[in-house]
């Protein structure tokens, strides 16, 4: 057992470190690599990072396969051109802020890769693909260049990625707890990867920021793409234009023309006649006037609008049981009994656009997901693992069993009904709004209590860090 973990470790390490001297993304050239390697103790220790953190998720990865494997996969590319860029810095200036862009345009294009598998509809791997995904901005705080950049220093910008990911991180360990022991594995050495692992890297070696050569080569448009790679003796090409628009576009507000309500407000603030342009309005124009209207619809105009309700543009309407373990619910247009009774504690209900329906879930189930949802309610007995509502709006689900997990994650309106059973259920919310929850009353006979949770927060800087508590309102 042991050699073959060791044997994957030093598999997934010569990968990495073939990755950034074939030039694909960092711009490197094997020669500077191979000096900068043996010499720079920051790189030494990044390639231990590499083989003690990284290493551990590629070798779980390697065991689960599949769309897991694949994600993990741009894991690896990521700390890679990581590497590649940590050697470019110290070999380069200190770039402006257009050129910066440009220097960090091979991460950008990993992590634009990552997001990409989370698009669409949602896989199996999909909470490990979005783990991957948005850890990926830890490695970002190589763009830190000083307390007016507007991030957070490079510790504190780890520490603040690995929240984002944390969210979905934690649901592969909740959903794979007493399953696979592999998908455990692989969750717990991602967060070890960026806590302790990359956050105790950076604190030791790049606790301000990256660290430039003063006397290097000077980063530009076009140092990326030929400079490095190219022998001295090599003329290099004109550099291409500048990109149109970046994240880090140094263009201001005021250099370009105003469009939209900026430039409504423009001319309301010249002194202008805002009303010069504006056509006389005679009395036959006046809709109280006019003879060509009436206040009656007729039935023929009536027909086709209710008859498009019936099907969903986005496909035909699904209810059915996918290779034994998965509940498919989709595009259910104003259905209001449909009903899942023959389930059990190992499938999953996936419920997929769908609007103005009601579906009820008699029995136990591992987890069910709302997604894309409009208008929607759900009754369900008892989830395994968690009841997941996102994308969706205006819906109302109600818990008659138990429920260990809920999360709302971009949501406008929920309606949220717990049994008795379920009252400890542990509910998350994440940029969602209009989110209430009913319990039962103290006895039979009571009402349903209804609590608001708070949408809107407070933070106040207090004995060296931030506390957070929710905004109370108070009638004057």
């Amino acid at each position: 057992m042991e050699k073959d973990l060791v044997a994957r470790l030093e598999a997934a390490v010569a990968r990495l470190e073939a990755l950034p001297i074939a030039g694909s993304h960092a711009g490197i050239s094997p020669l500077a690599a191979a000096e900068a390697q043996p010499v720079d103790p920051a790189i030494l220790a990044f390639d231990e990072l590499v083989a003690n953190f990284l290493g551990r998720v590629s070798a779980a990865a390697e065991k689960i396969g599949g769309k897991v494997l694949e994600a993990t996969r741009i894991l690896e590319e990521a700390f890679a051109v990581k590497r590649g860029l940590l050697i470019k810095a110290k070999q380069s200036q200190k770039p402006s802020l257009e050129n910066l862009a440009e220097f960090l345009k091979p991460l950008n294009e990993v992590i634009l890769k990552a997001n990409a598998l989370t698009e669409g509809r949602r896989t199996d791997a999909f909470n490990h693909q979005k783990s991957i995904a948005d850890s990926l901005t830890a490695l970002a705080w190589i763009a830190y260049s000083g307390k007016d950049c507007g991030m957070s220093l490079p510790i504190s910008h780890v520490e603040e990625s690995w929240q984002m990911a944390e969210f979905y991180n934690n649901k592969v360990l909740v959903e794979y707890r007493n399953k696979d022991p592999d998908h455990v594995e692989w969750a717990k050495a991602l967060k070890e990867l960026y806590l302790p692992g990359l956050r105790d890297y950076v604190k030791g070696f790049y606790p301000l920021g990256p660290v430039w050569a003063s006397a290097g080569v000077a980063v530009s448009t076009s140092s990326t793409s030929a400079g490095m790679s190219k022998p001295p003796s090599t003329k290099v090409p004109a550099p291409p234009p500048p990109p149109s628009a970046s994240l880090f576009s140094s263009e201001t507000a005021s250099s370009r023309p105003k469009e939209g309500m900026s430039a409504v407000f423009q001319d309301i603030s010249s002194g202008k006649s805002v009303t010069g342009g504006l056509r006389k309005v005679t009395d036959d124009m006046k809709t109280k006037n006019r003879t060509d209207r009436t206040s009656f619809v007729g039935a023929s105009e009536k027909e086709p609008r209710a008859s498009s309700s019936a099907f969903s543009k986005a496909g035909p309407p699904k209810l059915e049981l996918q290779m034994g373990r998965k509940w498919a619910v989709e595009n259910q247009i104003g259905k209001k009994n449909l009903v899942i009774d023959d389930c059990d504690s190992k499938q999953s209900v996936y419920i997929f656009g769908c609007k103005d329906s009601v579906l009820q879930v008699k029995g136990k189930v591992n987890n069910i997901t709302v997604d894309k949802c409009s208008k929607m309610g759900i009754v369900f007995m008892d989830v395994v693992a968690a009841c997941e509502i996102v994308n969706c709006n205006g819906v109302e689900v109600q818990c008659q069993g138990s429920a260990p997990t809920i999360s709302i994650d971009n949501t406008a309106g929920c309606q949220l009904y717990l049994s008795k059973g379920s009252l400890e259920a542990s509910i998350t919310t994440a940029k969602s709004s209009e989110i209430n929850v009913l319990v039962p009353g103290v006895s039979s006979d009571d009402d349903w209590v209804e609590h608001a949770l708070p949408q809107q927060f407070v933070h106040t800087f207090k004995d060296g860090h931030f506390v957070t508590s929710p905004v109370s309102h108070s009638g004057g």
